[in-house]
Formats: C-alpha cells, sequence, structure tokens
C-alpha cells in the first residue's frame, strides 16, 4: 500500500458517515502509516487512543471549558527532553477526541482522513519536542 492509498482509501466498513471509533482509529493508523519513513522508528511505541471527549480533569489542566475545544493530546516525555538514563516510564500517547473531530470535520468541510491526520501530527509534533506555536509558523510556510 503506498503512502497516498493509505490515506485515500478509507477503512473497510466506512460508509461515509460518522465512524465509529474502531473505523476512527483505523483512518488514524492509516495517517501514521503515511507519514514519511525518517519519523517512523521515532515514533515507535507511541500509544495512539480513541476517546469520545476529553474528561474534566484534563480540561481543567488544560484551562479549557469546553470538551468540544480539545481536539487531541499528547501525554508523554518529548523526545529533546529525553537522557540515555531514563527507564521505566509509561509510553508516550496521542489521545484524538472524536466528538470533536467529527464537530470541525462537519463544521469545516474538510475530508475526515485529513482531519484526522492535522490532529495526530500535530500531537506527534509535541513527541518530537515542537511547541504549537512551531508547528503553527511551519504550517503557515508550507
Amino acid at each position: 500500500m503506498s503512502d497516498k492509498t493509505a490515506l485515500r482509501d478509507p477503512p473497510a466498513g466506512w460508509a461515509g458517515t460518522a465512524p465509529d471509533a474502531d473505523t476512527f482509529h483505523a483512518m488514524a493508523e492509516a495517517a501514521l502509516a503515511a507519514l514519511p519513513d525518517m519519523f517512523k522508528p521515532h515514533i515507535e511505541g507511541v500509544v495512539v487512543a480513541i476517546e469520545e471527549v476529553a474528561d474534566d480533569a484534563t480540561l481543567a489542566a488544560l484551562d479549557i471549558e469546553h470538551p468540544y475545544d480539545l481536539t487531541g493530546l499528547y501525554e508523554g516525555r518529548p523526545l529533546t527532553e529525553r537522557s540515555i538514563d531514563m527507564s521505566g516510564a509509561m509510553p508516550d500517547r496521542v489521545t484524538l477526541f472524536r466528538l470533536p473531530i467529527l464537530i470541525e470535520w462537519i463544521e469545516g468541510g474538510e475530508r475526515l482522513d485529513w482531519l484526522i491526520r492535522h490532529v495526530l501530527i500535530h500531537e506527534i509534533g509535541h513527541h518530537f519536542g515542537f511547541s504549537d506555536e512551531d508547528m503553527h509558523a511551519l504550517e503557515d510556510m508550507a
């Protein structure tokens, strides 16, 4: 499967309506598979999870008032903050929040697979140590 096919072909079972969590996860996995090969060794072991919305504690910690305002979250220690003598840490985790992404999809009219890819890559950017400002600047330059 080529990188372009991974994003163009919808996962099995997707009929064009709002996908369930399993289909959503398949779309996220396809987006990961489409990343350039140079990034893949650095994201091995990163867990991708799908949740409906962020919980109240997460929203409060991020000072976000409404659960639909958070589409994704990176939890872990960025590569730029690691040392060779670190061990025993939990795996890094990227969570995609299905309902906020679906709402953005409906309101924005973008292809859902592209939106999932955008949110996923943004959160993976945090794994590499990029700030939100860095990622926005890179997006503006592209």
